[in-house]
């Protein structure tokens, strides 16, 4: 299969948008460097197009219709769709966007040039056969985005009951008692990020969590990069069941994000951008899942992307002072005691789920690997 420069077929531009001009009541989508989309009251832009973030945590994504863009968001285009399908571009992209992390460059905040997206070479046969891909491709997404919506429908779930037992945390309407976050830790960790090789760690390999493998709210172990062979490990920052996790740094939709870790794989370390939380022995007003889940209701993360602070070129930074001066509800243990219970019967029909969706993408990648290797049609 013969393969052509990205430039000779596409139209790349940026948005022109600061990151802070989202409305979370707005009536477009709004695309920045997030894996999340935002809304906006106005739109720039009306075509069928795939757009890469051009810095942070570098992703892609496919959209058609009106929409409006961050500045270092790029937006491509197809010249012509007789020639490229978008849909086919969208999910070579999902493929090269492992080479651009590997080729961004940078300091606190990583990016890609405008070159890296031009000079790549992608397969290009001819528009009926990617046609037949982009359909074999699709189906595999319906299978992953069925499943990652039963998931969500248990988060819900979830969520739901903690509403029912607790009420709204922000507004108390249970009138339950408050109290600083810090007054139940004895600590808060900070974490350490020597320079990572690029890819994750495997067979007993040390590694250390990417940002990513917190800021679902959820713990995503297989979100982090090996430790070079040359570089001992920091077995004090190694991460272990029980532990709930909090991004201390990111993107200002991101910052804030907390999980806790049910299992977790051993020689797994916690970056300088993630704090743990240790609790004070024997403390017995605060249940760790409770919390989790206190941290995860929309309008508490509003509040704690306020405490975030940070100067221009940046990511906003959450400082430990803050986060232990942070008040929040404290029921009674034995209500979040019984709240912890049912989480935990959710949780266990959520694994068998993702382990499903794992092995889903893991099939989704296979085929797109195949099909840009011409391996997918063979006639």
């Amino acid at each position: 299969m013969r393969k052509v420069s990205l430039g000779s077929l596409v139209n790349i531009r940026t948005g022109k948008l600061d990151a802070n001009a989202s409305n979370p009541e707005g009536k477009y989508p709004f695309f920045t460097c997030s894996r999340e989309t935002l809304k906006i009251d106005t739109y720039s832009y009306d075509c069928e197009c795939v757009l890469v973030a051009g810095n942070g945590d570098l992703n892609v994504k496919y959209y058609n219709g009106k929409f409006d863009a961050y500045q270092r968001t790029y937006i491509i285009e197809s010249i012509d769709k007789n020639i490229l399908n978008v849909k086919y571009l969208y999910y070579f992209m999902q493929l090269y966007v492992s080479k651009l992390r590997q080729m961004s460059i940078g300091g606190v905040i990583k990016y890609i040039k405008l070159n890296y997206l031009t000079d790549a070479k992608i397969p290009l046969p001819n528009i009926e056969k990617q046609n037949k891909i982009v359909k074999v491709l699709e189906k595999a997404q319906e299978l992953i985005d069925k499943r990652k919506a039963q998931i969500e429908a248990l988060d819900q779930l979830t969520q739901s009951v903690f509403l029912e037992m607790f009420g709204d945390p922000v507004l108390n309407p249970n009138k339950w008692d408050t109290n600083v976050l810090g007054s139940f830790l004895l600590n808060i960790d900070s974490g350490w990020s020597p320079k990572c090789e690029a890819y994750p760690a495997t067979n007993g390999e040390w590694g250390v969590l990417k940002l990513s493998a917190v800021t679902q709210g959820i713990y995503l172990p297989h979100e982090n990069k090996a430790l070079p062979k040359n570089i001992s490990p920091r077995e004090e920052f190694e991460v272990k069941a029980g532990d709930i996790l909090f991004t201390r740094k990111n993107t200002k939709e991101l910052v804030g994000a907390c999980a806790y870790v049910f299992e977790t794989p051993k020689k797994l370390m916690l970056p300088d951008t993630i704090f743990r939380f240790k609790f004070k022995p024997n403390q017995n007003k605060i249940n760790e899942i409770f919390l989790w889940r206190l941290f995860n209701h929309h309008g508490i993360k509003r509040k704690l992307r306020i405490l975030a602070e940070g100067s221009a070129g940046s990511m906003p930074n959450i400082s430990k002072k803050k986060l232990l001066e942070f008040a929040i509800i404290v029921p009674p243990i034995e209500l979040q005691n019984k709240f912890a219970e049912i989480v935990k019967k959710i949780q266990f029909k959520k694994e068998a789920l993702q382990c499903s969706l794992v092995e889903l993408e893991k099939l989704s990648h296979s085929l797109m690997q195949q099909a840009f290797r011409g391996e997918l049609f063979n006639d």
